[in-house]
């Protein structure tokens, strides 16, 4: 599809919106100040990421149309994170995207973001793939605008050495920004594994793109660098991890695995991690983001929102 032909197809999408269907957009940056009820500790609010029931989703015991009505009705969130994996086909489908919409301005929920995976690797060293990687994630960009999203989250991936990764990604990003910013769209990368991995590797790789929409999503456990025999074999320190990406946020993501006996993570010290997040000045949302096997996907979403309120609360 030519871009003039994107464009209109844009334009036809935002008459919808101005008959009432559309959510409200919700995507907070870093100088965005949080102002709803949820707010957490005066610099954060929740939000639900729809991975955390990745399990129920691919079982076909729950639909992606299902996700923000649960989020509300069952867990009192009212922001919500999409995963491009549990709507794959409707990109450009209206009529899915009208009920999706129309299910979230029932129940007051708001779009914040769509998590993209399997368009290609962005930081391909092959020109013409990585080329065709960023075009793969035009349609997300026009869908995440359609359903009043800011944001869409992508990764930073290739194989090859660090540095020629690097300029790969700087492209192949910066070109997907570029794009995005004509439709009002942040494009922000998680740390999700590889170089992305490595704080200072993924500053690098803001620093030289230097645009106000592109960013990152720092996850507070994803940073295994490699893995080998089925388990982590090079981690990067968390909290350095953090603490380096924060200045770079528009967003956060909660991850959590398993609990002790007085529901705090086992993984990352949750107090630690919201004063480092906290001191870099942000304000928007952080996704509650379950991924354990221990407890059910029911029991872990009420854990980690439990754990967030909780420190919160330590320090308002």
């Amino acid at each position: 599809m030519s871009y003039k032909s994107r464009r209109k197809f844009i334009t036809q999408l935002a008459g919808v919106a101005a008959l009432g269907i559309g959510a409200t957009s919700c995507a907070m940056s870093k100088k965005t100040t949080s102002t709803g009820n949820n707010s957490m500790a005066g610099f954060f609010e929740i939000s639900l990421a729809e991975w955390s029931f990745h399990k129920a989703l691919f079982a076909n015991k729950m639909t992606n149309l299902d996700f923000p009505v649960i989020a509300k009705q069952q867990y009192g969130i009212s922001v919500v994170e999409y995963v491009n994996q549990f709507f794959k086909d409707k990109a450009k489908d209206t009529n899915y995207l009208n009920e999706l919409l129309k299910r979230c301005k029932d129940n007051g929920v708001k779009n914040h973001l769509i998590m993209i995976d399997g368009e290609g690797n962005l930081g391909n060293l092959d020109n013409t793939k990585r080329l065709q990687a960023v075009e793969n994630h035009y349609r997300w960009v026009e869908a995440a605008k359609y359903l009043g999203c800011r944001t869409i989250r992508v990764n930073a991936a290739g194989d090859g050495s660090a540095e020629d990764v690097q300029k790969a990604a700087i492209d192949g990003l910066g070109r997907l920004g570029e794009f995005a910013a004509k439709e009002n769209i942040n494009v922000i990368v998680e740390n999700h594994g590889g170089y992305s991995s490595n704080g200072i590797w993924l500053t690098g790789v803001m620093k030289s793109i230097n645009r106000p929409n592109v960013g990152v999503l720092p996850d507070f456990n994803n940073f295994c660098i490699k893995r080998g025999s089925g388990k982590c074999v090079e981690e990067y320190d968390r909290y350095k991890g953090v603490t380096e990406l924060m200045p770079f946020a528009k967003g956060a993501s909660a991850k959590s695995i398993d609990f002790d006996e007085n529901g705090n993570c086992v993984e990352t010290d949750y107090t630690r991690m919201l004063k480092i997040v906290k001191d870099s000045g942000f304000h928007g949302y952080i996704g509650i983001e379950y991924e354990g096997n221990k407890l059910s996907e029911e029991e872990g979403v009420r854990k980690t929102k439990a754990l967030l309120e909780k420190v919160a609360a330590s320090m308002a």
